[in-house]
């Protein structure tokens, strides 16, 4: 990536499409666009301009959006070609801005990459704007939603401010360390101060995090062979997915099918029966069936009580219960035949998922914010009454704060972040 290049991509999606929006960003944006399209409007102000290449032919009839640097989505000067949609326009005008100097395609998320650099946007912001491009489901948009749009960002900028302020109090209070008067109220406030604000991080870190909902609650379906487990998950699914057969031991792998319910992101996981076996193959399936059940959010356990996996959160069926006598009152009675338990078993999944999920319209972190607020919250466990080793373990919580926001971090994280994005972001 060259230091300067100007950046386009086309941002609206692949084509055929009613309207492409193509994006340029970079020192040279304004210059590109004024190639193609003639006299620019002024800024936020859009005119019709017809784009031609440097033949002069006409490639299309677009509107033209004009932004000034800094006042643009990425901070630097920025125009907006909304283009006809068809495959042959957007190839056209794309090829016509590779020709010019020092303009090339961006690479994935770079757009959103450059806002942050140029301070329009924090690493919590654009973690959030990658899994709103992902979210498939409503419960998924939402906590998007609300870390896009910066709401973790002003909680721990107020964090921060909190953690700068004790640190200046510190810092003082040290320039002062001869005067016994000065400095003993100050030191018992600070270290009051800072317990309270690692005990109100430790209560977040206790809630759930977003991750579940952007890789979907596992609900894995779990028993001895020829429970129903297979037949189960292709009722759930509304598909089959999963070979059903008399046979015992035929699912002999894991298989995972997404799902949502009620707007909550889940992965149903059929595995192989458990039971001891000499068989090579189908051992391995019962170990990666046992890993499954310690990882899963939540259980379907089809197998007897005496057998039932030691989990928080287990859902005891009673299946093929069109063939089978009544159930024991602790269980879902289900049958896929007729369709008997098949809802009730849905509302249990969906209360057991509930709580493992953010609630709605509440922030969550990630497992990368937990980490380092956990770290920050340790940094501050047992502060010490010496003021200068208090500095010390401030200083520590505020640079762990900053590495979630992005105001220090690696480039690997930050690469690794970028590359979930579409080229036009």
């Amino acid at each position: 990536m060259a230091d300067g290049d100007t950046i386009f991509a086309n941002s609206s999606g692949s084509p055929p499409a009613a309207i492409a929006v193509i994006r340029i960003s970079g020192a040279r944006a304004h210059d590109a666009a004024e190639r193609l399209a003639g006299p620019l409007p002024p800024p936020r102000r859009a005119a019709v301009r017809k784009l031609k290449g440097s033949d002069g032919l006409l490639l299309d009839e677009a509107l033209v959006l004009r932004f000034d640097s800094p006042a643009s989505a990425t901070g630097e000067d920025l125009v907006e070609l909304h283009c006809h949609g068809g495959r042959a326009v957007v190839a056209a005008v794309l090829a016509a801005l590779s020709t010019f100097p020092h303009c090339r395609l961006a690479e994935p998320g770079e757009f959103t990459r450059r806002a942050l650099s140029a301070g329009r946007i924090d690493l919590t912001e654009a973690e959030g704007l990658a899994d709103l491009l992902e979210a498939e489901t409503e419960a998924k948009r939402r906590a998007a939603m609300g870390v896009a749009g910066g709401g973790l960002r002003r909680l721990i900028a107020g964090w921060r401010e909190r953690v700068v302020g004790l640190s200046a109090q510190a810092e003082a209070a040290i320039d002062y360390v001869g005067d016994e008067d000065e400095t003993a109220l100050d030191t018992g406030a600070l270290v009051t101060a800072a317990r309270e604000l690692a005990d109100e991080w430790k209560g977040w870190l206790a809630r759930p995090r977003s991750d579940v909902l952007r890789r979907g609650a596992r609900v894995v379906l779990a028993g001895p062979p020829n429970s129903g487990k297979s037949s189960l998950l292709n009722a759930l699914a509304g598909e089959e997915r999963a070979i059903v057969a008399d046979e015992a031991g035929t699912t002999r792998d894991v298989i995972e099918v997404p799902l949502a319910i009620g707007g909550l992101p889940i992965v149903l996981v059929d595995t192989a029966g458990i039971r001891p076996t000499d068989q090579h193959v189908e051992r391995i399936g019962v170990e990666r069936a046992l890993v499954q059940v310690d990882f899963a959010d939540v259980v379907l356990w089809l197998g007897n009580e005496e057998s039932r996996p030691t989990h928080p959160r287990v859902i005891p069926i009673h299946a093929q219960a069109d063939v089978r006598p009544g159930p024991p009152p602790d269980r879902i009675a289900v049958s896929v035949v007729t369709g008997e338990g098949l809802t009730s078993l849905l509302h249990a999944i969906r209360r057991f998922v509930e709580t493992v999920v953010p609630p709605e319209d509440q922030l969550a972190l990630n497992q990368r914010h937990a980490d380092l607020l956990e770290q920050a919250a340790g940094a501050l466990e047992g502060v010490s009454t010496d003021l200068v080793i208090l500095a010390e373990q401030l200083r520590q919580a505020r640079s762990l704060l900053d590495k979630i926001t992005g105001r220090s971090g690696t480039e690997e994280m930050l690469d690794a972040l970028f590359s979930r994005y579409c080229l036009g972001k």
